[in-house]
């Protein structure tokens, strides 16, 4: 191998030049630069060549005016926000606040609970059960919430057939013009199953929306405020007396709408946040309690009210009449123990009610009396001594008075009659020639017996206060026509209700001291105290002595043969009681047509408790004569009521005073 060692060059050394010469220095001692460039010295600057003409230097403008322009813009932004947040939470904060709590907060009312009414035993008669009142946030009907343009009408398609509402007043109520409004009432007073029937339906469509786009929960504004729902657990029983409920809890008629204040008792409120139609728990609520209602005790008796109403309602079918009632009172109290009537109606369904039957006809339909008013002339009689029981009158078949012939109901031969037989056998003569011996002419008859009439309350309102009630007509006697003063004293010529006629009755058998009559024992308050009620007024009409000779006499009406209530007699009991038949006024045509038929008295006749009348008018098929049709119901009534209160036999004999003479 060749050597290439030789080849390599010797590394070179470097050798010191000659020493640089010191820099000179000026007389300040500043060390002075070489004219030459040097190390670290500043390069030469070259002679600039001079620049084109044809290509001028490019000058930017100055950012200065358009940052004052932007920050000017944005101050004017900021100031805006800065007044408009001034108005907001200084200037109009409380008018916002109180928008706010609008929209934020709700306030529903806790409807009271209505009081119930009960009969004299505590039978439940009227009650308030649980119900709701369905209502709706029509906001959440809009197209922005469903997400469809049809909600209302998909919600009322859906509700129509619960509620049983038109379905197009519905769509209307959940679309308001007030495009604001948050709170609608769809149906009131809905029963528990109703409420449930929709919350399953509303459950059911949540679910379904949840797993289908397509659906939509038209439902979900639907909600429920608690309420109560009025019931009357014997149906139409008493149903004149209680009258009914309407639609807006008010009561529509009866002891319902005259002690609707006591019933209804005072509303409470409740107010609390909500948030999509749901209540926000942390938010807080206020609540005012509701006060429910007084509870109303009524005089009445469910037992003998039914009883009552059986009888005369089976006895309307049967005549074919236009209607009848019963009242029975208790003698000594004045209180009422029935009050029926019939055809009546069924205040728990108003729907199939006839308008004509929703009152109390007993206490609001007046019509002449007959002859159940001549107890009223006897006592006129007795009271001034112008007769006795055994005074003679001679009763021809037709006695002529003034521009009348007046006859009896039966054609008969002269009668010889005691003024005890002319009450028995109900001679419209023979009370007319009574009548006529009140005064020395027939102007002072005619004001004698006004003035007893007054007394026993014919031509003033029973002292009941009840809605409806009729006080009769009775002119006062200058005002009488030639016949009214003739017809007047046998029952024909003036009207009363059924409450005055059975409340002669009661004066008599009460010694002659007329109680008004009364429907209310008393009321029980929210803090269970009872209250009795008013004690009733209570009038002197006629003598005691008076009093029992007319029971005496009323008493030959029935046991005698030729008295003409023997269809009334009770075995073991002393009855005392007047038939009546009186000619009707149409209430249509104003005249004449068909008859009233009526019976009255009271039991045991020696140491009465219990008055019973009853009245039927325009009976079409059988007999019209009150002894025939009236005299039955009053046996059947009285006999329960009698046992019901337990009332035994006195055991006394009647007084049989004597009907007619010989001549």
């Amino acid at each position: 191998m060749p050597d290439t060692s030789g080849d390599r060059q010797p590394p070179r050394r470097r050798v010191p030049g000659p020493a640089k010469p010191p820099r000179p220095r000026d007389p300040r001692g500043t060390v002075r630069s070489r004219s030459g460039p040097g190390p670290g010295a500043r390069p030469v600057r070259r002679p600039s060549t001079p620049r084109s003409p044809a290509a001028p230097a490019l000058r930017l403008g100055s950012p200065r005016p358009r940052l004052r322009m932007v920050g000017l813009a944005l101050t004017l932004v900021l100031l805006v926000f800065v007044g408009r947040l001034l108005q907001v939470q200084a200037v109009d904060a409380s008018a916002y606040a109180a928008k706010a709590e609008l929209n934020r907060y709700v306030v529903h009312t806790l409807a009271a609970e209505r009081g119930g009414i009960t009969d004299r035993n505590g039978v439940a008669l009227a009650i308030s059960e649980d119900a709701y009142d369905i209502t709706a946030d029509p906001t959440m009907f809009t197209s922005k919430q469903l997400k469809v343009d049809d909600g209302p009408e998909q919600a009322a398609a859906l509700l129509a057939p619960i509620l049983g509402k038109d379905q197009a007043s519905l769509v209307k109520l959940l679309r308001p013009a007030n495009k604001d409004l948050r709170y609608v009432r769809l149906a009131t007073r809905q029963t528990p199953q109703v409420w449930k029937q929709i919350k399953d339906l509303k459950a059911a469509l949540t679910a379904k929306a949840g797993t289908d786009d397509n659906t939509v929960n038209a439902l979900a504004g639907v909600f429920a405020d608690p309420s109560s729902q009025r019931v009357y657990p014997n149906g139409d029983l008493a149903a004149g007396i209680l009258g009914w409920v309407n639609a807006e809890g008010k009561g529509g008629g009866g002891i319902e709408q005259q002690l609707d204040k006591q019933l209804t008792g005072k509303d409470g409120k409740i107010r609390y946040a909500q948030s999509g139609g749901r209540e926000v728990p942390t938010a807080g609520s206020t609540e005012t309690p509701a006060v429910p209602g007084s509870d109303v005790e009524l005089t009445i008796d469910r037992d003998i009210q039914w009883a009552a109403q059986n009888a005369i309602t089976e006895q309307v079918k049967k005549s074919k009449a236009d209607r009848g009632y019963v009242v029975v009172q208790d003698t000594r109290t004045g209180q009422i123990l029935a009050m029926a009537n019939s055809p009546g109606f069924d205040p728990n369904d108003l729907s199939t009610a006839d308008s004509a039957d929703m009152g109390n006809a007993a206490l609001q339909d007046a019509y002449e009396p007959g002859s159940t008013a001549k107890v009223m002339s006897m006592a006129a009689v007795l009271e001034e001594n112008a007769a006795t029981p055994l005074t003679h009158v001679v009763v021809p078949n037709r006695l002529h008075r003034g521009d009348r012939l007046f006859k009896d109901d039966v054609d008969h031969a002269t009668w010889y009659l005691t003024l005890n037989g002319v009450l028995a056998k109900s001679s419209n003569i023979g009370t007319i020639l009574a009548t006529g011996q009140l005064g020395k002419t027939q102007e002072q008859a005619n004001q004698a017996l006004y003035s007893y009439l007054r007394k026993f309350g014919i031509g003033s309102y029973s002292g009941l206060d009840f809605p409806g009630e009729t006080r009769g007509i009775l002119a006062a006697p200058n005002k009488w026509s030639t016949s009214q003063q003739y017809t007047i004293p046998f029952g024909q010529g003036f009207s009363i209700n059924a409450m005055q006629a059975a409340s002669v009755y009661s004066t008599i058998a009460n010694g002659g001291v007329r109680v008004d009559p009364t429907l209310v024992r008393g009321t029980k308050g929210a803090d269970g105290n009872f209250t009795p009620a008013a004690q009733p007024k209570k009038t002197r009409v006629i003598s005691a002595k008076t009093a029992k000779t007319l029971a005496e006499m009323l008493e030959s009406v029935v046991d005698d043969e030729q008295g003409t209530g023997a269809k009334a007699a009770i075995p073991g009991y002393n009855v005392a009681g007047k038939t009546g038949t009186a000619n009707r006024v149409d209430p249509a045509t104003g005249k004449y047509r068909g008859y009233t038929s009526s019976f009255a008295g009271f039991a045991p006749a020696d140491n009465p408790r219990i008055t019973v009348y009853c009245a039927i008018q325009n009976a079409t098929s059988g007999s019209y004569f009150g002894g025939q049709i009236c005299g039955p119901i009053y046996k059947q009534v009285m006999e329960f009521a009698l046992k019901t209160l337990q009332v035994p036999p006195t055991g006394a004999k009647a007084a049989n005073l004597p009907v007619d003479y010989k001549p």
